[in-house]
């Protein structure tokens, strides 16, 4: 590599330091009050530092040599004084700085959490959860030792000028060869802290991988059992766990080492100063108490030395936090949900899809092409088609969940776009297939994003929603926690809160999207029940597994390769469309055109995604 382009890449890195540090100080900035008064606090102890080498020569030559009993009296009570201040001051420090740092902390998370819940869908798609779990919990944390860290800095080269000044102020001489071996010092300074910076960095994206498995697999640790793939997930995770720990080991390498470099390094300056002032004793040129006065503040100063280079390797690993976690709040690609300002309020008037065309982000292929549809107030209609034909990726346009490339969508006599996505989302209940409940109560996970509900709202809902008697039956009734993903209840159970759910939030708009396909017969057949509740007089968009629960539909739009192919009501549809026809006899007839019993109908019902 050639000198130019290495000072090219040192420029580069002091560069990118410089600009993560202003990024981290910005955040300290409602606290400067504190980091002032830590950092005078920082003063007083340097020049306590200071005054305890300096005390030495008067210790040593009036109390020991001299004998002198008025400076016994007085030395060691200044001794303790000098150490009581510099205790006190020191505590201050710490903590104002500390308290600073909590609260950065905090507020980098709130802003990573604001920032991130507010990204759309597939931003959730591309990133594993336990990367960003990692951005949040680890990498802020690191940022939270950058500032104390550097206050810490200062200090300990406030502490060194101060010393300086003593050792040169008994022996500018001596001195003068001692300091002369200082800036030797700097080089292990400069050079583990690179090396740190860069192994602090694949740590972070190492610990991230590792929450990312953990995270998965304890999610799907009902798969893994299923197949007795515990072995195999071991192993995985004890490779990554390996590389982890060669890693740390690394940075601790580079820990280790530095402090007995720095020592050595000290290890030559005060052998010099040993040499040359004992000499100066023997000599008769100088006295033991100013020679170890001087020795006394030579050695504390290679001691902040030692402690600069511990500062400087936290500073690195958080600056490798600071990446990950800034990268991510400043990104220009990454950025959350654009929004309108219009507020969306029922009742529902209309809604309008006008050649719409929409591509999962990174598919070569479109999801949906030249949609166009309008679905009137009070409406039901059905969507159906074969698996792959789009049903979801439509409705879930609606809420903004995802954008389509192409074409407009319209609510109420408006583009979607304009709306607020909260008044926009409020507007719609969604009921699909994959039921998700938080681990709280069942109380709390029906009243999820609602507020100033009263009990008897929740009862009433819940037996619309055939879910009262079911609830009432649990130990702790409605205040039984449902544990994570609700997986302390029944699929039927657990369909039939989400429906509560809605029912109380009232939505003008409902989606229904497959809500009891994963249900075995007779949860399908409560949950239906309620289904028709909450459907009833209300504009209702209906994904069916089962066209047994969409033959009462206004309307059928019938899907197939992202396309709307035909839509018309059971009868007509049954009539003159080929795919409609397919799907039903799949469903409803035997080969030679029989009707089959209801045991044969759900066999093929759950081999058969309509």
């Amino acid at each position: 590599m050639s000198i130019k382009l290495l000072n090219k890449l040192t420029k580069s890195d002091i560069e990118t330091t410089w600009y993560y540090t202003k990024r981290c100080m910005q955040y300290f900035r409602p606290y400067l009050l504190r980091i002032i008064i830590s950092m005078i606090s920082m003063g007083i102890v340097a020049a306590c530092t200071g005054a305890a080498a300096y005390l030495v020569q008067p210790a040593l030559d009036d109390i020991f040599i001299n004998k002198n009993k008025q400076a016994l009296m007085l030395i060691p009570v200044l001794v303790i004084v000098v150490f009581a201040v510099k205790g006190i001051f020191r505590m201050i420090q710490i903590y104002q700085m500390q308290y600073s740092a909590f609260k950065v902390l905090e507020q980098l998370r709130n802003e990573l959490y604001i920032k991130m819940i507010r990204l759309p869908m597939e931003f959730f798609e591309r990133n594993q959860v336990g990367m960003l779990m990692s951005r949040i919990v680890n990498d802020v944390n690191l940022i939270r030792n950058s500032i104390p860290e550097v206050i810490m800095l200062l200090r300990q080269i406030l502490t060194m000028f101060v010393l300086v000044f003593v050792a040169f102020y008994r022996d500018a001489y001596l001195a003068t060869f001692a300091i002369l071996v200082l800036p030797l010092a700097l080089f292990p300074v400069v050079y583990f802290g690179k090396k740190l910076r860069r192994v602090g960095r694949r740590n972070q994206e190492k610990i991230a991988d590792i929450s990312t498995i953990l995270q998965e697999i304890f999610s799907g640790i009902g798969v893994v059992k299923a197949f007795a793939n515990e072995p195999t997930e071991t192993d995985k995770f004890k490779k990554h766990n390996s590389r982890l720990v060669k890693i740390a080991l690394k940075g601790a390498f580079y820990n280790a080492l530095s402090p007995p470099v720095m020592e050595f390094i000290g290890a030559l300056g005060i052998g010099v100063v040993i040499w040359y002032g004992g000499s100066q004793v023997i000599a008769g040129n100088s006295t033991p108490g100013t020679f170890f006065s001087f020795l006394t503040a030579l050695m504390m100063m290679y001691e902040p030395f030692k402690k600069i280079s511990k500062s400087n390797m936290v500073i690195q690993r958080a600056l490798a936090g600071a990446e990950r976690v800034f990268d991510l709040l400043d990104s220009k690609e990454v950025t959350v949900e654009n929004e309108g300002q219009e507020i969306l309020t029922p009742p529902f008037q209309d809604l309008g899809f006008e050649n719409v065309n929409f591509c999962y982000p990174g598919a070569q292929e479109n999801a949906l092409t030249n949609i166009n549809l309008s679905v009137s107030p009070g409406e039901r209609v059905a969507i159906v088609g074969p698996s792959g034909a789009g049903k979801s990726s439509l409705v879930q346009l609606i809420p903004r969940f995802y954008e389509p490339q192409q074409g407009h969508i319209y609510l109420n006599s408006r583009e979607l776009s304009e709306y607020t996505l909260d008044s926009l989302r409020q507007f719609i209940g969604i009921v699909s297939q994959e039921t998700f409940l938080f681990n709280m109560s069942i109380r709390d996970n029906i009243t999820y994003g609602l507020k100033d509900i009263s009990g008897e709202q929740i009862e009433e809902v819940c037996k619309i929603a055939n879910a009262h008697d079911f609830i009432t039956g649990l130990p702790n009734g409605y205040d039984t926690v449902v544990g994570e993903r609700g997986v302390k209840l029944s699929g039927g159970e657990k369909q039939r809160i989400t429906i509560a759910r809605a029912l109380l939030k009232d939505p003008p708009l409902l989606i229904l999207d497959e809500a009891t396909s994963a249900l075995d017969t007779e949860s399908e057949r409560i949950v239906q029940e309620a289904l028709e509740k909450l459907m009833f007089k209300r504009t209702s968009l209906v994904i069916a597994h089962r066209l047994s629960t969409v033959l009462a539909a206004d309307r059928i739009i019938v899907m197939e390769n992202g396309e709307i192919q035909d839509i018309d009501k059971h009868e007509n549809l049954l009539n003159r469309s080929p795919l409609y026809q397919k799907l039903y006899n799949m469903q409803f007839e035997e080969p030679n055109g029989t009707t089959i019993d209801n045991q044969e109908e759900e066999k093929l019902n759950m081999e058969t995604n309509v």
